[in-house]
Formats: C-alpha cells, structure tokens, sequence
C-alpha cells in the first residue's frame, strides 16, 4: 500500500513510500482508512519544527472501518465504522495512566508520530483507542475528532457557566472548535482574528459564533467591555500560539477570570504578564492534546449537532498531492483539509 512518510527530521522528507498492509495483533483492529486530516503539527513536522520517530508514516486525525480484528477482540467487528484516540501505547502503571491521563505518560506512543498512523490505506489501533461513530456523525465528520477532543479537553478544565462571555484567540481549526464546544455550554462567544484570516472568521459566523472580529478592524477590549458591563471576559482561551494574543488574552480579563493556553509558542519563551495575572487574580491553566474521556463527549457533540465539523472542511486532497494541501494551508485559503488514500 501506499503512505505518505516523514523519512527523516528537518524540513520536507516526506514522500510517498510503498509499505506492506499491517496485520493486527492482540488486541487491535486493523482500519481501512476514510479520510485523514491534516493536523498543525503535521505541518510543523514537515517543515522540521516537531520530532517524530521517523522514518513513520504521518497522520493522527482519521476515520475509517473495521477490516480486520486480532485476537482477543470482541468489542468490533468488520464493517464497523470508527475512529481512534492517537494513543497506540502506554505503560499502563504510571500515576497518569492510572488516572485515564494517557496524554501525560512518559512513556506513551502516539498513532502517526512514533506508530505509523492515517496517511495510507490502512493502519492498527489498540482496540482500548477505538470509538463507534455514532449514526449521525459521517466519515469527514469523525475524522476530525481527535482536534474536537483536544478543544473538549481544553474547556473542560475551565468553568463555563450559562451567560459567560468567552474570547477565543486564533479562528484556526482548534480555535473554531474551542468556539463551538464553549457556545455548546451556554458561552455568548467572541472569536479574534486578522485581516488575513476573514476566511475564516467568515466561517466562524456561519457556524453561529455570536461575535467574529477583525482585530485590526474593531476595538476588541471596548466589544468585550460592552457585553460584560465593564467587567471583561469570564474565558479566555488563547489559540493561536502568538505571543502578542497572549498579553491581549491577560488583559481582556474579568478580575477572577479564567485563561486557559491551547496554541503552541514557536518559542517556548514568552514574556508574560505575571502582574495582572496577580492583581486580577486570574486562573491560568495549560491543556496538552486530549485524553480518553474527551472523546465520547465529542462524537456527542457532533452526533447531536452542536459542532458542525464538516462545515469546516474547504478541501480535499489524496496522500500524493501533500505539495497541493501544504500550499492551501500555508497560503490561508484553507480551514481544514483532509486527506484520501490512494491504492
């Protein structure tokens, strides 16, 4: 079969590569993948800013149907639709793992990073990683669960109540999603973006955010005061890995907010406004991917429609036309763009 292989790290070395069709084995299942989407840190992988135990075959967000199940499998069977949790393996006896927080163990490997994952015909899942679509959730849909659940993840660590006013920084793909599972909680929602992103703060209207904003266009702090009396933001939630977001992020907060990080800094150095973080004292909390109780929530989401995923999708590519997809993204035309296998 053919994937599309990360051969090596530093920029590009990612080429289309004939491998031969895995078999399961204890406990797994065997997936002919649907669609696989194309993730920021694929991106980031491929221009040689993420690690990955390369030579792997790239892709985590995929949906696809049972072909084959190992032995000792009797939760699914052929024919089933499905979608997987990135995690391939665990150690299984750390705290975290004990705790069902398999994002945070050491030892964890994760499905298109150091396990061949979603950019072929066909991959293996651990069973334990493995969800049922539910009826009203489509292939293009469910391939994009695994970004829904990172954004689950991230709002579940903060307290949303009904009436809230949130800001979502950033109206990429994770930024849209963090706007509708905060909107699914009863949040009147604000989403920010640039002048270049108005595709995409387009979207955001259409999906039924109740605030899209042009930055560089109107006065986000003086919309913000408007709608809490003065008081600022309840949430915010800074999506976009952008230092200068960040202290905006700080400042469009109530006293006693919440500010939850979900973008990655392309510095891991950020100057950081400890003061108001002080004096407003604002609750700051960090959200790394997702983890197995994020999922079903999400398909939930998606199944009885407050997340429209595929509205989101803009194009389509197979694993051979990587050059076309890369450009789409990097140029901004692009929400979310999934991939086809080839045979």
């Amino acid at each position: 079969m053919k994937a599309l292989v990360k051969t090596e790290l530093g920029f590009g070395n990612l080429e289309i590569q004939e491998k031969q069709v895995p078999a399961p084995g204890r406990g797994e299942v065997k997936i002919e993948v649907k669609y696989a989407g194309i993730c920021g840190s694929d991106i980031h992988t491929y221009e040689g800013h993420y690690k990955v135990a390369a030579p792997v075959t790239l892709g985590h967000e995929f949906s696809g149907e049972i072909v084959e199940v190992g032995e000792g499998v009797t939760e699914f069977q052929p024919g089933d639709r499905v979608t997987s949790e990135t995690t391939f393996y665990i150690c299984g006896k750390c705290e975290y793992c004990q705790n069902g927080d398999y994002n945070l163990c050491n030892y964890r490997k994760g499905l298109g990073t150091q396990q061949d994952g979603g950019f072929a015909k066909y991959l293996i899942a651990r069973k334990d990683s493995v969800h049922h679509l539910p009826d009203n959730v489509d292939f293009q849909s469910a391939a994009m669960t695994e970004p829904l659940a990172c954004t689950h993840h991230a709002v579940a660590k903060t307290e949303i109540n009904e009436g809230d006013v949130v800001v979502v920084i950033g109206p990429g793909p994770i930024g849209l999603f963090t706007a509708q599972v905060a909107k699914s909680r009863g949040a009147t929602v604000v989403i920010t973006g640039l002048t270049n992103d108005q595709v995409r703060l387009d979207k955001a209207a259409e999906l039924g955010i109740d605030h899209a904003v042009d930055v560089q266009k109107q006065d986000l702090k003086e919309l913000v005061n408007s709608l809490t009396d003065g008081y600022g933001a309840d949430v915010v939630f800074e999506c976009s890995g952008a230092a200068p977001a960040a202290k905006q992020g700080l400042d469009l907060l109530r006293k006693k907010g919440q500010y939850g990080q979900v973008g990655i800094f392309a510095n891991p150095e950020v100057n950081f406004d400890l003061e108001k973080i002080i004096q407003k004292e604002i609750r700051v909390v960090g959200s790394r991917s997702q983890k197995p109780a994020d999922w079903e929530p999400s398909l939930e989401l998606m199944n009885n429609g407050s997340v429209n995923a595929k509205a989101m999708v803009t194009h389509q590519f197979d694993i051979t036309q990587w050059e076309e997809a890369y450009n789409a993204i990097k140029s901004g035309e692009a929400i979310k763009v999934l991939l086809t296998p080839v045979e």
